[in-house]
């Protein structure tokens, strides 16, 4: 039996060999406090073999929570994104499955809406071209913000955690036997 065929959904023309490797649904959201303000990311990583990859409660494999300075929402939604499909791809994902409160960036990564904001366009080609590297190919989906909490608290954690000193960035990465662990 050869390797299984997958379309991905960001580009579905192209079939991609499915993933050895595994993968991660990816839920991500920025924050401005004011816009241009303040600004942070928060993205939550888990393993597609976990029963509960989907559930928008469980626990998060691996966490990014970012400070991004003065920024405006849509650069922090798509910083996000760029973060979180670098940090799948650097644990070894094969295919993520991105679940995104953001729908313009939805429809923008499958190129049914234009990228017309400047500073958009090359967050948006960075992302594209991280995911053509998946072999198992990706989706994006919109779901409603109340599915997306956990992404939306970690980015609310950074400004927080910056406005009391502390510092800019916090990665958890999976540690042993799968298990959230280190941090840098």
């Amino acid at each position: 039996m050869g390797p299984q065929r997958v379309v991905s959904a960001g580009d579905p023309d192209r079939p991609a060999v499915a993933a050895s490797g595994g993968g991660y649904v990816v839920r991500t959201d920025g924050a401005a406090r004011g816009n241009p303000g303040p600004a942070s990311l928060g993205a939550a990583l888990f393993d597609l073999a976990r029963a509960d990859a989907h559930d928008p409660l469980a626990a998060p494999d691996a966490t990014i929570s970012e400070y991004l300075g003065v920024q405006t929402n849509n650069v922090a939604e798509y910083t996000g994104v760029l973060r979180a499909v670098g940090l799948g791809l650097e644990l070894g994902a094969g295919r993520l499955e991105l679940l995104l409160d953001s729908n313009l960036i939805v429809e923008q990564l499958h190129g049914r809406w234009r990228v017309k904001d400047a500073k958009l366009r090359p967050l948006w080609a960075e992302i594209l071209q991280l995911l053509r590297r998946l072999p198992g190919g990706w989706t994006a989906a919109h779901v409603r913000r109340a599915k997306n909490t956990i992404a939306d608290a970690l980015a609310n954690e950074a400004i927080d955690r910056v406005m009391a000193g502390g510092p800019p960035a916090v990665v958890r990465r999976p540690g042993p036997e799968g298990r959230p662990g280190s941090t840098g």
